[in-house]
């Protein structure tokens, strides 16, 4: 590669990443909020409920409780209050027996660790024990201000499990969302491929297959998406009505992830026809444009909400149109239209059939 396409690889590399982290940023700017609105009560209800004077811990076990995910939040809570209790106890014993101390703030540690990995298997429980150990030996002079402590983290519990209860529906829409993007990821990188193949242009093609590979950052973020969805379903009452919606959006990332595997494949194999002068016949590469404008007709269905259904249209018809082979075409070019047969099925199940309706709608190669 010259340096000046080196260049360029970077700049876009560096474009990109920054785009992806606004991206999350975005995505997070929810949990983010509810952290904040968390950190205040929790710090007010023991403050001035509790009348503790620095309840410290109330905040932070907020913040572990609800962290910047929706998956196993009722988990998190159990794990933090249950690792704060053995630490608590265990600290208390300690400086009751033994007192404070570098010395005593070890043994501390190691013994409410093992107590917490016999009584639990969360690794949550276990930090937790060993982190509220140490505060209790380095800070608390007093058992009864242990147990204070150990109230502080319960509201700091308590007050997570509220807000992850009373959610906004935005983790229910996001995954449709997330889908929707990676979509139209595809279809971006569909005629970076059918670009590069019309120019004879590698680092183009290059490119491409550099565009197929950072999809899979998408695909884990949609899957992160789906996972979040289903569980704040199933942990708020409030959003339950909302089930079959976040069902559904789950039931993407596989198609989908299957799609990003086949692009990867064929911008692979675009790139080793483009290096070795192999001739792709025209109708291939306009195959991989019709392909591009099928991903993107079912990026907008799912941005707008409608059925995925009506994105089929334009699928069922490169599926026809991909069952012609051409005689002259040699190995790279029948693997390119192979991948756009693959891909055909895959988006199809996206947009609504399942696995063997899809192989259905996709006919047998033939010559004309």
């Amino acid at each position: 590669m010259s340096t000046a396409g080196r260049a360029r690889r970077v700049v876009l590399d560096t474009r990109t990443g920054l785009e992806r982290g606004l991206h999350r940023l975005h995505d997070r700017l929810v949990f983010l909020a509810q952290i904040g609105v968390a950190v205040v009560l929790a710090w007010t209800l023991a403050r001035h409920g509790l009348g503790h004077v620095q309840p410290f811990f109330a905040p932070v076990t907020a913040i572990l409780c609800l962290g910047l995910t929706y998956g196993q939040r009722l988990r998190r809570i159990v794990e933090v209050s249950l690792g704060v209790a053995i630490g608590v106890l265990v600290g208390d014993a300690v400086v009751l027996l033994l007192g404070s101390g570098p010395v005593q703030m070890a043994l501390v540690v190691v013994f409410a660790m093992a107590v917490a990995i016999v009584v639990s298997t969360g690794q949550l429980v276990v930090i937790q024990a060993g982190v509220q150990s140490v505060f209790i030996v380095a800070f608390v002079a007093t058992t009864g201000q242990g147990v204070s402590r150990w109230l502080d983290a319960v509201v700091g519990g308590a007050v997570a499990l509220v807000i992850g209860a009373v959610a906004p529906t935005t983790p229910v829409a996001r995954p449709r969302a997330e889908a929707a993007r990676t979509v139209r990821g595809v279809a971006a990188t569909l005629r970076e491929v059918a670009d590069a193949l019309r120019s004879q242009d590698a680092e183009a093609a290059a490119d491409a297959l550099a565009a197929s590979r950072a999809l899979e950052e998408q695909i884990g973020e949609l899957r992160t998406a789906a996972a979040e969805g289903v569980a704040v379903v199933r942990q708020s009452p409030l959003l339950r009505r909302h089930r079959p919606q976040a069902v559904a959006a789950s039931a993407l990332v596989v198609p989908l992830d299957r799609c990003v595997r086949n692009l990867r494949v064929l911008a692979r194999r675009a790139g080793v026809a483009v290096r070795r002068e192999e001739p792709v016949p025209p109708r291939y590469v306009d195959l991989v444009d019709e392909l591009a404008r099928a991903a993107e007709d079912l990026a907008r269905v799912l941005d707008e909400h409608t059925l995925p259904s009506a994105g089929r249209g334009v699928l069922e018809r490169v599926a026809g149109l991909s069952a012609r082979a051409e005689p002259s075409a040699g190995l790279s070019a029948e693997m390119v239209r192979g991948q756009v047969r693959s891909m055909v099925v895959d988006l199809l199940v996206v947009a609504g059939l399942d696995d063997d309706e899809a192989l259905q709608m996709v006919p047998e190669s033939h010559l004309p």
